[in-house]
């Protein structure tokens, strides 16, 4: 079962690409609406302004529940612990509850990176491990190749774009999936079905998308700097889509318009 949703996680402020005090203002209104999830990556360059805003927030440890990720140039013996110690500090944590690897390595060698992985996960440096942008094959291999579960791989994942791949590898292999670019970069509402959809229930188009990926039973995770986006963001568990609906947004998932290829990202596995 999908851990964000087990430990009722299921809804995780993303934090990319902000910093600075764009990035503290947006945070704090996300702890002060209710998230208490919060995503970050190395590669973000923000680890160290969301420990300093965690800190002082009036929030315990043990009701925040933190993810980071580590950058593939710290893929190497060398540099992958010493990377990880360097996010906790940043963090201002003693253990990440998730830690994952950011992207597959180029040419697809998942295994080194793994087992670096694993060797954080033994010496308690994160509670839990996943990875994130893997393709379906890369996940069938994972989980034949290391002994430590995977609990999450976080990859693209919104209502138009077509997962059936990743869902069916995700039920063969047990690890389940967690969604970034969850409202397509705020494309939804570019397309009429997800207001009609949304008025029969009070919820915005944005709100609709977000509580279809929750159905399928894929964790969220969204970003924005203004609290009246957070909020709705964050309100997506007081409503269920009915069959029917999900089957109309379903369709919409035809339109495989998917946003991180490798036009923007190079190094971008062959995705599924």
């Amino acid at each position: 079962m999908n851990i964000y949703l087990q430990r009722g996680y299921e809804r995780s402020f993303g934090t990319f690409p902000l910093k600075g005090e764009q990035l503290h203002a947006a945070l704090d209104t996300a702890l002060d609406i209710g998230y208490r999830s919060i995503d970050t990556a190395q590669m973000y360059g923000n680890e160290k302004d969301i420990g300093e805003c965690l800190s002082a927030a009036a929030i315990t440890r043990n009701d925040l529940f933190i993810t980071t990720k580590v950058h593939p140039e710290n893929f190497t013996d060398k540099l992958f612990i010493p990377s990880v110690e360097k996010s906790l500090r940043d963090l201002r944590i003693d253990q990440i509850d998730i830690l994952l690897l950011h992207w597959p390595p180029v040419g697809g060698q998942i295994l080194s990176s793994l087992q670096l992985l694993e060797q954080a996960y033994k010496q308690k440096l994160a509670l839990h491990i996943g990875v994130s942008n893997y393709t379906s094959a890369m996940m069938r291999t994972a989980a034949s190749i290391i002994n430590t579960p995977l609990i999450i791989n976080q990859v693209e994942f919104h209502p138009l774009l077509n997962q059936d791949a990743l869902l069916d590898a995700s039920d063969e292999t047990n690890i389940p999936l967690s969604s970034y670019c969850s409202v397509a970069r705020g494309q939804i509402s570019q397309y009429p079905v997800f207001e009609e959809i949304g008025k029969n229930y009070g919820k915005s188009s944005s709100q609709v998308a977000l509580r279809w990926i929750l159905q399928k039973g894929v964790s969220i995770n969204s970003m924005s700097t203004k609290r009246k986006n957070i909020e709705n963001n964050f309100n997506v568990m007081d409503f269920v889509l009915s069959s029917i609906d999900m089957s109309r947004i379903e369709v919409m998932t035809s339109l495989n318009h998917r946003l991180i290829d490798k036009d923007l990202v190079p190094w971008a596995p062959n995705w599924d």
